[in-house]
C-alpha cells in the first residue's frame, strides 16, 4: 500500500514552467513505477509520463516530450514532473499514480493501482 500526495500545482502563464512533486508514504518507493496523468475538464484522464523504480527507465506522451521532464529521488520517496514552455492544452487536474514494477508498466490509467488526489494546473494565454 502506498499514499501518494502531490503539490506544486497553480497558474501560469503560456511559455511558464511548474514542477509537480509527488511525496509517497512507505519505505518501498523504489519497488513502484510512478507516473504522472492529466485530466482535464470533460475529457478523459490521459498519460503523461512514467519513470521505473530505480530512475533508468523513462516513458512520454508524444504531447509532452521534449518539454516535460519526470524524475525520481528514492532517498525522499519522491517523483517530479519538470513542466516547461506550458501551454493552454496543458491545462488539467494532474495526478501521480504507482504500481508495482513487477507489473508490466503501461500508459492507461487502469494500469496503477495506487492514485494521488491530484493538483490543478492553470495555464492562460
Amino acid at each position: 500500500q502506498v499514499q501518494l500526495i502531490e503539490s506544486g500545482g497553480g497558474s501560469v502563464q503560456a511559455g511558464d514552467s511548474l514542477r509537480l512533486s509527488c511525496a509517497a508514504s512507505g519505505r518501498t518507493f523504489s519497488s513502484y513505477t510512478m507516473a504522472w496523468f492529466r485530466q482535464a475538464p470533460g475529457k478523459e484522464r490521459e498519460f503523461v509520463a512514467r519513470i521505473g523504480g530505480s530512475g533508468r527507465s523513462r516513458y512520454y506522451a508524444d504531447s509532452v516530450k521534449g518539454r516535460f521532464t519526470i524524475s525520481r529521488d528514492n532517498a525522499k520517496n519522491t517523483v517530479y514532473l519538470q513542466m516547461n514552455n506550458l501551454q493552454p492544452e496543458d491545462m488539467a487536474v494532474y495526478y501521480c499514480a504507482a504500481q508495482s514494477v513487477a507489473v508490466a508498466p503501461g500508459t492507461s490509467r487502469y494500469d496503477y493501482n495506487y492514485w494521488g488526489r491530484g493538483i490543478q494546473v492553470a495555464v492562460s494565454s
